[in-house]
C-alpha cells in the first residue's frame, strides 16, 4: 500500500533507543518524536522534508478526530498515607452502611481501568483555519486531555444527507 510518514516534535538523540534513530537518519531527516503514518492512493505530492500546514482543510469541511480518551475512573485515588489510615493507603476506604442493607450496592464507584484508548469521532466542522498561526478550529467535542495529541483526516461517511443539507425534506 502507498503510505506517508509525518513526524513532528524535534527530539534530542538520547531520548530515542536505537531502531528508532536508525529509521529517522535513514530517511535524512532530523529526529522526531512523534511519527504517525497515512495511506494515502498517490503519493507524489510528498517528497522528503515537506512541511504540511493547516491550510489542507477548508473552513466548512468534515473531518474525523482521533484520540486517545482520558484513562481515569471516577477521579479514584489513594487513601492518605498518614493520620490513622495505617499501611493500607492503597485500599478501598468505606464501602458503604454497616449493617442495615449488609450489602455494597450496586453501581457503586469503584477503581479500575476505564478509559486510555482510541477514540473517534466523526463529522465534526472545521469553523476555522488560521494558515499563519497552523491552527484548525473544530466545533465538537474533541477525545483526549487538554493538550493530547489528536489527528484530523477527512470525514468517512457523507455528513451533508445525515445533517439535512442535501436539500432533501
Amino acid at each position: 500500500y502507498n503510505a506517508v510518514q509525518f513526524g513532528f516534535e524535534d527530539v534530542k538523540e538520547a531520548r530515542l533507543n536505537k531502531p528508532q534513530k536508525g529509521h529517522l537518519k535513514k530517511a535524512g531527516d532530523s529526529l522526531k518524536k512523534y511519527l504517525k503514518e497515512f495511506r494515502f492512493e498517490d503519493c507524489t505530492p510528498f517528497q522528503l522534508g515537506d512541511v504540511v500546514k493547516a491550510d489542507m482543510f477548508v473552513t466548512g469541511d468534515y473531518v474525523d478526530v482521533t484520540g486517545t480518551s482520558k484513562g481515569k475512573r471516577f477521579n479514584a485515588s489513594r487513601l492518605k498515607e498518614s493520620h490513622g489510615t495505617g499501611p493500607v493507603h492503597r485500599h478501598a476506604g468505606s464501602m458503604g452502611a454497616c449493617s442495615d442493607p449488609s450489602k455494597i450496592m450496586k453501581g457503586k464507584m469503584m477503581p479500575g481501568h476505564m478509559g486510555a484508548e482510541q477514540v473517534t469521532v466523526q463529522n465534526l466542522d472545521v469553523v476555522k483555519v488560521d494558515a499563519e498561526l497552523n491552527l484548525i478550529a473544530v466545533c465538537g467535542a474533541v477525545p483526549g486531555p487538554k493538550g493530547g495529541i489528536v489527528v484530523l483526516k477527512n470525514t468517512v461517511k457523507n455528513n451533508k444527507v445525515a445533517k439535512g443539507e442535501a436539500g432533501i425534506s
